[in-house]
């Protein structure tokens, strides 16, 4: 008998809350069925197993980063923007270290192209233009940005910035200060066709 009150909703949530605790990769149904203490048999009227969870909760991460960065982008731009929208990505990332882990994990294309990540694409892109960058660059400016993020994020929260000065907090604000800076002197894009030739 399905104990009352499940969802998949519900149940995303309190898989949410285990990989904050637990770590992302801990996350499975039959870890999900000790926490709300059910048998995991009866979870599997909601979720078809341990990946569909798994994803459930990329989703949900995906979602509350876009509502927190929306909120922290209004009425900013250029570096304030930029500034904003990395201090959400690492505030969340240093909060729900678990979710901030599944926000990082595959999605298929109809999946993706539903997913909150659209929004972050579309936030990016907008703090972009205030910097007055068009395609392509806007799109290797993402990659860049995103590089940066989520690398120096995954350092801090391994510990390896913790045995060495200055502050992790100093370094991330320079390299926010530096990032604003690439942007607004982005290198312009070599001539297509065009070859160095050897010596």
């Amino acid at each position: 008998m399905v104990r009352a009150g499940l969802s998949a909703e519900v149940l995303a949530r309190g898989g949410a809350e285990l990989a904050d605790e637990e770590g992302f990769e801990a996350v499975t149904v039959s870890a999900l069925a000790r926490r709300f203490d059910v048998k995991v048999a009866s979870l599997y009227s909601h979720l078809r197993n341990s990946q569909e969870l798994k994803v459930r909760i990329a989703l949900l991460a995906l979602e509350e980063m876009a509502d927190r960065v929306s909120a922290a982008l209004a009425g900013r731009a250029g570096k304030d923007a930029l500034a904003a929208f990395a201090n959400v990505y690492r505030d969340y990332a240093r909060e729900h270290p678990g979710r901030f882990a599944a926000a990082q994990t595959p999605l298929d294309p109809e999946t993706a192209a539903a997913s909150a990540g659209v929004r972050h694409s579309q936030m990016t892109r907008a703090i972009l233009r205030g910097y007055a960058l068009e395609e392509p660059d806007q799109t290797h400016a993402i990659r860049l940005l995103g590089s940066v993020f989520q690398g120096y994020v995954t350092l801090e929260l391994s510990g390896s910035f913790s045995h060495s000065a200055p502050d992790p907090q100093v370094s991330w604000e320079r390299v926010i200060d530096a990032l604003d800076s690439l942007l607004r002197n982005w290198p312009a894009q070599a001539s297509e066709g065009v070859a160095d030739e050897l010596p």
